[in-house]
């Protein structure tokens, strides 16, 4: 396969490998990534062979393929890796799998993206105290802050590894150091990161993310990671004829689980999907994660260069490397930013429009590897 420069320096393979570039300048990756074409065709191939024969098979052997790959990829045991789709769903599991007693406490982000929100808030129904975390800026949630704000009943801290608006991405090793230290899990929504930059999960106990974003899958074709010595304590909340034994579909007397992360699949796979996403895969192990976050951070300073000449206000413009993603978000005072947003898509920059708890809105700008300085330079001249 091709490296991130050979991409960037050559615009026909650049097109022939991510056709969106041939009509737009795409940087939404933040939100749903338009798909590379080696992907689109894993998909199509897969969807044609699909016409002559029982389509599960077709697409078994990728199973396990996929989560060896994603473990490679994760830097985790393929053991530890569940084929599951929405991030949403996986921190869904935890909530409602783990072993939680009345009035245990659970510290997550209020203004984190929803779905690492409300699975935690109806722990409320069951006894659990949800508590919020206050932070000095949008989305900086320093090793400090956790560590000053965990309590003897924290059984669980639920964070993004990056804030899907202001792109502060978090210290996940040091954070997770301080919870394994006092026997607190750790729960990460990883969706914003797995893809762009290295992710350390060493000492996180579950983790979630889909594809649709920066490991540039299709939709609902998400990982979802438990630790090998957490599976027994994260009881499967569905149960089906793929996670629970059940030699020739004959259902026994006893619920015997998988012994590893498949216990968390409970039935039929998104095959599709999960072809897709081991395209995708193969990309980013091909390209490399580290090349991809070095490429993001160049481009980063440069957009922040960028848009503090022309007036504009950045969040987080100067964060330490450590902290800083490929996220770049932006607003004006006086200015009506959804006029903005609708300009740019007009002359084909498609960037994303987002809203922050007091109705400030923002252009949220996500650009990836195959993106170019030069579709940088002419998104800032359109300002």
């Amino acid at each position: 396969m091709w490296t991130i420069e050979e991409i960037q320096d050559d615009p026909i393979l650049r097109e022939k490998e991510f056709p969106v570039c041939r009509d737009h300048i795409f940087l939404g990756h933040a939100a749903v990534c338009p798909l590379p074409a080696s992907v689109s065709k894993a998909i199509q191939s897969y969807a044609f062979d699909c016409q002559f024969g029982d389509q599960e098979e077709v697409a078994m052997r990728l199973n396990t393929e996929t989560r060896k790959l994603a473990g490679k990829v994760l830097g985790v045991a393929s053991e530890e890796i569940a084929l599951v789709g929405p991030t949403s769903l996986g921190l869904s599991f935890v909530a409602s799998g783990f072993s939680w007693n009345k009035n245990d406490h659970i510290l997550v982000y209020q203004d984190d993206y929803p779905s690492n929100v409300y699975p935690w808030m109806a722990l409320a129904k069951r006894g659990v105290e949800v508590r919020f975390l206050n932070v000095s800026a949008p989305g900086r949630i320093r090793p400090s802050d956790i560590l000053e704000q965990i309590e003897e009943k924290t059984r669980m801290v639920a964070l993004a590894s990056c804030h899907f608006l202001s792109g502060y991405r978090i210290e996940v090793d040091a954070i997770g150091k301080i919870l394994h230290e006092r026997g607190i899990a750790f729960c990460l929504d990883a969706i914003q990161t797995i893809g762009a930059f290295p992710t350390p999960l060493e000492h996180v106990d579950f983790m979630a993310a889909d594809a649709h974003k920066w490991m540039l899958g299709p939709c609902a074709a998400g990982l979802f990671m438990v630790k090998q010595h957490m599976q027994p304590v994260l009881q499967p909340s569905t149960f089906g004829w793929h996670n629970v034994d059940c030699p020739e579909f004959v259902a026994h007397e006893d619920i015997i689980l998988q012994k590893d992360a498949r216990r968390y699949e409970a039935g039929s796979h998104n095959s599709m999907g999960i072809v897709g996403l081991h395209a995708s895969l193969k990309m980013m192990d091909s390209v490399g994660v580290e090349a991809i976050a070095q490429d993001l951070l160049k481009k980063r300073n440069f957009l922040c260069e960028g848009l503090l000449a022309k007036g504009l206000e950045v969040i987080h413009p100067e964060v330490p490397q450590a902290n800083a993603s490929g996220i770049v978000t932006f607003s004006k005072e006086g200015t009506n930013m959804a006029v903005m947003h609708q300009t740019l898509k007009e002359k084909g920059i498609l960037t994303s429009l987002r809203t922050d708890r007091s109705g400030l809105q923002y252009i949220r700008l996500s650009p990836h590897f195959y993106n170019t300085m030069d579709e940088l330079s002419r998104m800032l001249a359109a300002l």
